[in-house]
């Protein structure tokens, strides 16, 4: 994954920034190599049966067949099961993509925010009459969705869809 969506974001604090965008970007990727390992496994299955049994019917090929003919099959079934939990990684890091984003805006709601930059803000503690400024204390600058802008590259606001066709 590219960026920051790794956690690397080349500043100091230890901060982790997930970019639900680039989570999708990347699981559609996992997805197509998934799909492509599940046809060459399918290939090499079709390509296997045309050849039958190649080390033949005499005794050096009998012994040949008994110790390599069960691992063929064991080869292609680890095969077939591994393009699919190659696809099932770009399916979990939708989900993941999916549960950041949800985590981001109810989080930002909590604030009486909203998750995208420039939405408007809630003053005050969200739900609390009468409370002013951040979580109620007096004075404090009231909390808007501003809050959530002044990290470059943090999870909230940016695109909060990505297009199927958009190249990653």
């Amino acid at each position: 994954m590219a960026g920051g969506s790794t956690g690397a974001s080349g500043r100091a604090g230890g901060e982790f920034v997930l970019k639900p965008w680039e989570l999708h970007g990347e699981g559609r990727e996992f997805e197509k190599i998934g799909g492509e390992l599940t046809k060459a496994v399918a290939a090499l299955e079709q390509g296997l049966a045309a050849l039958g049994a190649p080390w033949g019917a005499d005794r050096p090929g009998s012994g040949f067949a008994a110790v390599y003919g069960p691992a063929r099959g064991e080869l292609v079934g680890g095969l077939r099961g591994l393009a699919g939990r190659v696809a099932g990684i770009g399916a979990g890091l939708h989900t993941m993509a999916a549960r950041t984003a949800d985590a981001d805006s109810s989080a930002a709601s909590g604030f009486g925010a909203s998750a995208v930059p420039g939405a408007p803000g809630v003053s005050g503690a969200a739900g609390v009459p009468g409370v002013s400024g951040a979580a109620g204390v007096p004075g404090a600058p009231p909390v808007t969705s501003a809050v959530y802008s002044t990290v470059p590259g943090a999870t909230p606001g940016a695109a909060p869809t990505v297009p199927k066709d958009m190249p990653v």
